[in-house]
């Protein structure tokens, strides 16, 4: 009988363990390259907005720039779009590195449209994500392509439709090319 409750109250004890351990992990918060930059406790940190011409969306326009984050660990370039909200606006920040992989992934997806838009499919999705939540792609629907950012990785009212791939293209190379040149200026 002794053994029978030993058991029963180990059993209990690691269950009871075990939950306690994936509640705090649930309560963790997920880290952005933007906030694992600008989260450097003791150190001065210094935002410089560079603004680059405006996104041109299929219902209006969101606002771009390129934020240099300066800390004593050295400098960080991000590329920043913005959507303003009815009530809150709602930012991407996209790190260099993960523009140049973005960059890649618009030529691939552009090359991947037509043959996708040709195999007629009731509904198909074609996106690259990146670490921090951004995705960028298109989804075919009624033998048409709708090309689409979405800023964030969570949250509602965050995606951009663009009507033209090209678009999307143009201003990622502006912003690359705008940052390899403060790059330079230092």
């Amino acid at each position: 009988m002794l053994k029978r409750l030993s058991a029963i109250t180990a059993i209990a004890l690691i269950t009871v363990t075990s939950y306690g351990q994936d509640a705090k992990k649930e309560g963790e918060a997920v880290k952005t390259k933007m906030d694992v930059f600008t989260s450097k406790t003791g150190s001065l940190i210094k935002f410089i907005d560079t603004n680059l011409p405006s996104l041109k969306t299929a219902y209006g326009i969101s606002e771009t720039r390129v934020r240099k984050i300066s800390s004593s660990s050295g400098n960080g370039y991000f590329y920043q779009i913005e959507k303003k909200g009815q009530y809150s606006n709602t930012t991407a920040s996209i790190e260099y590195t993960d523009l140049i992989e973005v960059l890649k992934a618009v030529k691939a997806l552009k090359a991947d449209v037509s043959n996708d838009i040709a195999a007629n499919p009731d509904y198909m999705e074609n996106k690259f994500v990146t670490a921090d939540g951004f995705q960028v792609g298109y989804f075919v629907d009624k033998g048409k392509a709708k090309w689409y950012i979405k800023l964030e990785k969570y949250g509602s009212d965050n995606t951009l439709f663009i009507n033209d791939a090209d678009v999307i293209e143009t201003a990622f190379t502006e912003a690359k090319n705008k940052i390899d040149e403060l790059k330079v200026v230092k």
